[in-house]
């Protein structure tokens, strides 16, 4: 699934991944994403790898 995720605090990109990465590995973790203008929640128990792209995380 192609995701964009956008933390207003959160300028570095670098930062960002360690943020999502951080977040999914708790047990109780979740993201709010957006897929098009469609928003998906993404919780931690769901997702097996996160990639990242030149124009963001694909995940």
């Amino acid at each position: 699934m192609d995701i964009t995720c956008n933390e207003p605090g959160i300028a570095d990109e670098d930062e960002l991944v360690e943020h999502v990465i951080s977040t999914l590995a708790q047990d109780s973790g979740a993201l709010r994403t957006k897929h098009g203008e469609r928003l998906v929640v993404l919780y931690g128990r769901g997702v097996a790898a996160i990639e990242v792209a030149p124009r963001g995380a694909v995940i």
